[in-house]
């Protein structure tokens, strides 16, 4: 990689001997959500090639996604397996990576991307917040101190990436003019996407490596990511969610006033439920 950009933090000067391994192994299911959102953030590689050359011809995108965005996600990654190897030393992760990403390059192609660069940037930003509301989420339901240093820093990123994302989104809809309806329509389906997809295969290859005498037993493991999603929901910020949500839509004050609140606890019930 020709990048020269200095990451905000590196995982090298985080204190991992200062681990607390009896409290954090004692969260079993924030461990399984951990495990899930390092093979996301360690496939990312994958989606920013595809996303770089949807966005080729704009030297201005490529060269954040290549130098900035994708280094600082793999580096979440990163992060979050070598956590997970000090608390759970057993782990097969590697394994259970690659059986992962087996299915989930299936799931990645430019083909899945929206019809135009400016909903495509709104797609980001639904992700962006996804997981920055994630990591907060992380934050709240640990007491681990090197859990919630990790998970502050990559939040940090999340939401810097999220606010580039959306800049750039501006940018091009300068261009293509889409309304409100049609960038309505993107966020709501990429929530309902990233609900149901990703995270979902990422559990049950966690499942699979974690508890192989159940890797076949579906309600069993259907048990445990209703126990995550349960743990996730407990401990989201849904008023922050919602109000990057609703970023893109540039709605009127009192419009953002009227709704917000509605919003937040559809999302809870409906988005982490």
């Amino acid at each position: 990689m020709h990048s020269t950009h200095v990451m905000p933090w590196r995982i090298e000067d985080i204190d991992l001997s200062r681990i607390d391994r009896r409290k954090a192994a004692s969260n079993e299911q924030l461990i399984l959500l951990l495990c899930a959102a390092s093979f996301v953030e360690s496939g990312t590689d994958l989606y920013a090639s595809n996303l770089s050359t949807f966005f080729r011809d704009d030297p201005e995108v490529s060269a954040w996604l290549n130098d900035v965005w994708e280094p600082e996600e793999m580096q979440h990654g990163l992060a979050l397996k070598t956590y997970i190897r000090h608390v759970w030393p057993g782990f097969d992760w590697d394994t259970a990576f690659r059986n992962f990403f087996a299915e989930y390059s299936l799931t990645c192609s430019v083909e899945e991307f929206e019809k135009t660069r400016s909903l495509e940037m709104v797609a980001r930003c639904v992700v962006e917040m996804g997981t920055a509301t994630l990591y907060r989420a992380v934050s709240e339901c640990s007491d681990e101190p090197v859990l919630r240093q990790i998970a502050s820093n990559i939040r940090t990123d999340e939401v810097r990436h999220y606010k580039h994302f959306l800049s750039f989104f501006r940018k091009y809809n300068e261009i293509d003019g889409h309304g409100r309806f049609a960038i309505s329509g993107t966020l709501m389906r990429r929530l309902m996407a990233m609900r149901n997809e990703d995270s979902a295969i990422a559990l049950r290859h966690v499942f699979a490596i974690r508890y192989p005498a159940r890797a076949h037993d579906t309600a069993y493991q259907r048990s445990l990511a209703e126990g995550v999603n349960t743990l996730v929901r407990r401990n989201l910020s849904a008023d922050q969610c919602v109000k990057m949500l609703l970023k893109p839509l540039a709605l009127p004050a009192p419009v953002l006033r009227c709704i917000q609140g509605p919003l937040a606890k559809m999302t809870q019930h409906v988005f982490f439920r």
